[in-house]
């Protein structure tokens, strides 16, 4: 679609710019300005796809990667998913007890240290976990679907390989969900 063949802009609005903006010589930003504008405007999408769509009914976004965290890692403790997931114990204790809640997964007591506790994600967390990520594969396929196999595979190797960075960086173990 072209910018003329664009809904808004046949009503006469303004399309955002498609990327950073020039340096003020007019010169174009170099490849780490355009990836850092890019994140942001995923990261700004990626919440607009969560607020327009009903992808999360059976668990909502943060208990769905805990979640699959779980069932990538197997069982584990509140602070050993506290540090897979890049969050504070206690905020992960909350997401844990929403999840408990909700039937997606048991605490029993350690046998090696009975003041911990071992999560266990049950039937139905695994089975609300397979819906959610069946209609985010749908969604996902929708959106790229004019994309060739080829650039696909390119995607998902860079995307893959930026969360890589992100989680050698800050997160303490394995990235989330098993995605090393």
């Amino acid at each position: 679609m072209t910018d003329a063949q664009h809904p808004r802009a046949a009503a006469g609005t303004e399309l955002p710019e498609p990327g950073p903006p020039s340096e003020p010589d007019g010169t174009t930003c170099d490849a780490i300005d355009t990836v850092e504008f890019q994140t942001a405007v995923l990261m700004r999408n990626l919440e607009m796809l969560c607020r327009r769509g009903e992808l999360h009914q059976e668990v909502d976004r943060a208990g769905y990667l805990l979640l699959r965290t779980l069932i990538a890692r197997g069982p584990s403790d509140i602070g050993g998913l506290a540090a897979a997931l890049g969050l504070d114990p206690s905020t992960t204790g909350r997401q844990v007890l929403a999840a408990e809640r909700a039937g997606h997964l048991t605490r029993s007591p350690d046998g090696a240290d009975r003041r911990r506790s071992v999560l266990t994600i049950t039937g139905s967390g695994a089975a609300a976990v397979r819906a959610v990520c069946e209609r985010r594969r749908e969604r996902t396929a929708a959106l790229l679907s004019g994309w060739s196999e080829q650039d696909l595979r390119l995607l998902s190797e860079m995307v893959s390989r930026y969360n890589r960075a992100i989680a050698e960086e800050f997160l303490e173990t394995d990235p989330p969900g098993g995605a090393s």
